[in-house]
């Protein structure tokens, strides 16, 4: 990583209080090591990577619900892949169908997929795993 660039998790959920829990999580883990960006479904997730991403921003890592209203979770993974192919993407779900998990697995390249309720030290060891991963 750049020493001089900053980097971002973004989580995307529709619900405000998976979010809070998520960004007090990660903040409380990383610090001031990374920025945090909160998006309550994929179109505002993608208008925040839009403005975000620059040579001196990246978003490393996203952490997506499955079931938001308008694009679903496995969509927005697929979007990413072709979009933003060298963000980290972590899928959250309680709810999801087996058919989108795979689409979000072979389409989408998701690097991991966690299972609502998850575990704060089973999340922060899987984003430790995909910072020392290289991109695909």
């Amino acid at each position: 990583m750049n020493k001089d660039q900053k980097y971002t998790f973004l989580c995307v959920d529709d619900e405000e209080i998976v979010l809070l829990s998520l960004k007090e999580q990660l903040r409380n883990t990383f610090g001031q090591k990374f920025l945090y960006e909160m998006a309550q479904s994929a179109a505002e997730a993608i208008d925040i990577i839009n403005d975000t991403e620059d040579a001196n921003n990246a978003i490393v890592i996203i952490i997506s619900d499955w079931l938001m209203p308008g694009m679903k979770g496995d969509e927005f993974m697929v979007y990413l892949e072709n979009n933003f192919p060298n963000i980290k993407k972590i899928l959250l779900t309680g709810h999801a169908d087996p058919e989108s998990l795979d689409r979000a697995k072979k389409d989408g390249h998701v690097d991991h997929i966690v299972t609502k309720p998850w575990s704060r030290d089973h999340l922060v060891s899987i984003i430790r795993e995909l910072q020392e991963s290289p991109s695909h």
